[in-house]
């Protein structure tokens, strides 16, 4: 994965790469065009060559014109249009302001506005004639001067283009919102060379003469912003020719200029205009950073690798930045990375399967040699006490040492006795044997429960008389039958009352109860012994596994008495459960199916 991550990274670095080579390659097919194009434009340009976007200015140090014309809404540069020298209307001027006398001076202006005088004097004295006039409170004759004033092109007066103070006036003395109109669209349409000032003022009184509080477009204000401050740095360039980006109102604009015989032409564009189309990616982003850092064009984001073409490299204006977001490692072919994972998960899954299944057969292993370790320890000792006893009743009677009948008949019969117990030992450990082999082979029959039960509690009667204890039997007065091999059952039975008898050695009876119940038999073994604990209740009934209980009170056993009835019961189609609680017993019932006909044995 770390390679495939290295080798993703390599081709994001190789993509940021082309692509930067791309846009270089497009901006400078872009601006190689827009050089060309102002390399043939001459000082006064033909209509039809004239920019698409932005604006062309033309001219000399101290004056210029824009291209097309009315797409800046004010200039840089004052008015050059001629203005009647202040001194004509002195005379008036003392008449209307310093003697109040508004009729002289309104006499005064009228005979300056004869046709016969020279066109800014004539504008100027209409302009002071409307003035008196409104003063007067002759507003129609004031409304007939101003729409004379407002035919006089080419000339200013107040500073200010004649027509449109005019204009200003007309749609203050008449009152109509649709000349405040039509005045400010033809302020948005550059109709006359202002300054921003001027072109501030005139558009509030518009709006508020109109009643529409508009504002003019953002990109125009930007475009002249950018349109004066652009020749006022071109003018002060003293280089022929060159390039530059320039910010106004928020907004980058390109600025291309180059000197011709008898002045200087600048290109000013917005540029977003010059940018070829170069898309963004997903994962890729290009942006045109100036000398200050600021981004003019595209989007700069990301935080990984970066393809970087400076200023100087890529003979542009700004530095282009190419960056991608950081390789994940999700990055690489999805199909690969989910094998990958998938690959890993299994592994990881096998590891921990395999030392858990490793770890549970070294302990179960580990667990069953302890058993068979207990086990023969415990078939040593059960073997040990009859055949130490038969010994020493032999070597007495092999010496004579007898020293009467009653007590020879007395050896004999503890001989007897010993040999059976050694026998009965061995026919277990053969039966268990066998039953883990699974050659035990059983001979159903039908089976009467209750002469079962008696025949299997009379083999302990004569062992346990001796100490005063008793076996209870009881049952009810029908037959109870089952198909089951005589032999084996005894087997299960007599396991169940001998541990009974073992476990509750303080006792004084054990109690073995047989009925039918729900279609079943069934023979329960209860003692009052020392009972069970909750975590060994099935523990108990594996092989070679004995009870805390067992241990504790030193009782003798091979542990294998209830695995073998267990088997013995499973193989009768039966169940075998144990109810037990510590201190006060536990109650073995076998279950088995029960069937009508009953045959004695």
């Amino acid at each position: 994965m770390q390679q495939e991550r290295a080798v993703a990274d390599q081709r994001t670095q190789e993509q940021l790469e082309r692509t930067a080579d791309q846009v270089v390659a497009n901006l400078r097919g872009t601006l190689a065009e827009a050089r060309e194009r102002l390399s043939a434009w001459p000082i006064t340009p033909p209509p039809d060559g004239q920019p698409d976007h932005g604006v062309l200015l033309v001219g000399h140090q101290d004056f210029f014109l824009p291209f097309p014309n009315g797409r800046l809404l004010y200039w840089p540069a004052p008015s050059q249009e001629p203005q009647a020298p202040p001194d004509v209307f002195a005379e008036g001027e003392r008449h209307e302001f310093v003697q109040q006398q508004e009729a002289q001076a309104a006499e005064w202006y009228r005979r300056l506005a004869d046709f016969h005088s020279p066109v800014p004097v004539r504008a100027g004295a209409l302009m002071r004639l409307g003035r008196v006039l409104t003063k007067l409170g002759r507003k129609k004759e004031s409304a007939a001067v101003y729409a004379q004033l407002s035919l006089l092109n080419g000339v200013t007066v107040a500073g200010a283009p004649a027509e449109l103070v005019a204009r200003h006036e007309l749609c203050e003395l008449l009152g109509r919102p649709a000349d405040a109109e039509l005045l400010k669209t033809d302020l948005l349409l550059g109709r006359w060379r202002l300054s921003r000032g001027q072109f501030e003022f005139y558009w509030s009184e518009a709006v508020r003469l109109s009643g529409h509080n508009d504002s003019p477009p953002s990109d125009s204000i930007a475009l002249a912003d950018a349109a004066t401050a652009a020749w006022q740095e071109t003018t002060a360039q003293t280089a022929p020719h060159g390039e530059r980006s320039l910010w106004a109102d928020g907004k980058p604009f390109l600025v291309i200029w180059r000197d011709d015989t008898g002045g200087r032409l600048a290109l000013i564009s917005p540029v977003a205009w010059m940018l070829p189309q170069t898309p963004q990616s997903e994962n890729v982003y290009w942006a045109l950073v100036d000398n200050d850092g600021k981004v003019v064009a595209g989007r700069r984001d990301g935080t990984g690798r970066a393809a970087i073409r400076t200023a100087a490299e890529g003979q542009l204006p700004w530095t282009l930045y190419v960056t991608g977001l950081h390789s994940s490692p999700d990055a690489g072919p999805l199909a690969q990375k989910r094998f990958v994972l998938v690959a890993v998960t299994i592994v990881v899954v096998f590891l921990l399967a395999g030392s858990y299944f490793i770890t549970r057969a070294i302990r179960r292993e580990s667990e069953v040699s302890q058993l068979q370790a207990n086990f023969v320890a415990a078939v040593s000792h059960e073997f040990r006490s009859p055949l130490t006893s038969m010994r020493q009743l032999s070597e007495i009677l092999a010496q004579g040492r007898v020293p009467n009948d009653e007590r020879r008949h007395v050896y004999y019969e503890t001989l007897v006795s010993e040999t059976g117990r050694l026998q009965r030992l061995v026919e277990t450990l053969l039966d268990f044997g066998r039953m883990e082999a699974g050659v035990r082979h059983y001979q159903l029959q039908t089976l009467e429960v209750a002469h079962l039960a008696r025949q299997v509690t009379a083999e302990f009667e004569q062992e346990i008389a001796a100490s005063g204890r008793h076996i209870e039997l009881s049952g009810p007065a029908e037959r109870c039958a089952i198909q089951a091999d005589p032999e084996a059952l005894s087997v299960a039975l007599r396991n169940l009352v001998d541990n009974a008898l073992k476990y509750s050695p303080d006792c004084p009876g054990v109690w073995v109860e047989w009925k039918r119940e729900d279609g079943y038999v069934a023979i329960r073994v209860r003692d009052q012994g020392a009972g069970i604990a909750v975590g060994e209740r099935k523990a108990i009934f594996r092989k070679f596994v004995r009870g805390s209980a067992a241990i504790t009170g030193k009782v003798k056993g091979t542990g294998v008495g209830l695995t073998i009835a267990c088997q013995i019961v499973a193989a009768h189609h039966g169940e075998i459960r144990v109810v037990s609680e510590p201190g006060h017993g536990s109650t073995f019932t076998l279950l088995f199916p029960a069937v009508e006909t009953v045959v004695t044995i």
